[in-house]
Order: structure tokens, then C-alpha cells, then sequence
């Protein structure tokens, strides 16, 4: 019992560690810590408004699992260990499930577009505005009297 009493306070005080640096905006994008669901994970904005979300509830659940490791060597109660457990468990899946939705109300970024008017770059709006610019002066102009035998 000792060693799993050990094992609920480490891994209490680990999840507790991560919620916090996602709730100070100070746990960058991964793929072990934090809240990371298909929405959060999409973009660097949303993982971090998931884990800023989510955060404090789940530095809440790390601190009650860490409690509850602790309570459970100290007193060697296992009821202490199960009730500190179940209870890290539930708040850490409540936190995540809070992240996720907040995640998932983040708009989608557009990809800034490049140089050009529809952003393909190839030059034909460069070239269109030249010919634009060259005929409102004058300095271009079309003979087309002798198209087709005219």
C-alpha cells in the first residue's frame, strides 16, 4: 500500500504541475501534457485556451491525488488512497472535458494569404495591373483595322 500511496502523491504532484502551466498559458504545445483533443491540437491558439480553459481544474485534481497519496502514507488508510484516486480521476476528466470545448469554440485560423489578389502568385494580377495602368495613360493602344482583312 505504501507504494502505491507513493505513486498517487508523484503523479498527483505531476498533473498538478501540468495544470498549472496550462493555466498560466506557460505549457507549450505537445503531445504528452495537458489537454490535447483533435480540437485543441489543431492550432497553437487552441491548446493554449484548452489548457488555460482546463487548468485549474486539473492543477485542482493533481493537488487532491497528491493529498490523497499523502493522507494514505500517513494514516494507511486505503479508503484515503481510493477516495484521493477516484477523485484526481474525476476532476482531471472534468478538466479536460471543459479544454476540449473551449478548444473546440476557437475559430479556425486562416492561412494569411500571399502577395497577389486571390493569393496564387502568378502574376497575372501584377501583369493586369500594368496593362490598366498603361492604357489609363494612353501609352498603349490597339490598331485593329487590319485584323481580318478590315
Amino acid at each position: 500500500m505504501n507504494v502505491l500511496a507513493i505513486v498517487l502523491l508523484v503523479v498527483g504532484a505531476g498533473i498538478a504541475l501540468v495544470g498549472l502551466f496550462g493555466f498560466l498559458e506557460r505549457l507549450p504545445r505537445n503531445r504528452f501534457g495537458g489537454v490535447r483533443t483533435p480540437a485543441s491540437m489543431r492550432s497553437d491558439r487552441a491548446f493554449r485556451v484548452a489548457n488555460k480553459v482546463g487548468g485549474l481544474p486539473i492543477a485542482v485534481a493533481g493537488a487532491i491525488g497528491a493529498a490523497g497519496g499523502l493522507g494514505a502514507l500517513l494514516t494507511g488508510l486505503t479508503i484515503v488512497l481510493i477516495v484521493g484516486f477516484a477523485g484526481m480521476v474525476a476532476i482531471t476528466i472534468a478538466g479536460g472535458v471543459l479544454g476540449n470545448r473551449a478548444a473546440a469554440a476557437v475559430p479556425e485560423e486562416t492561412p494569411e494569404l500571399p502577395a497577389g489578389c486571390k493569393g496564387c502568385q502568378c502574376g497575372g494580377c501584377d501583369l493586369a495591373s500594368s496593362l490598366k495602368q498603361a492604357i489609363k495613360n494612353k501609352s498603349v493602344g490597339a490598331d485593329v483595322s487590319g485584323v481580318r482583312g478590315e
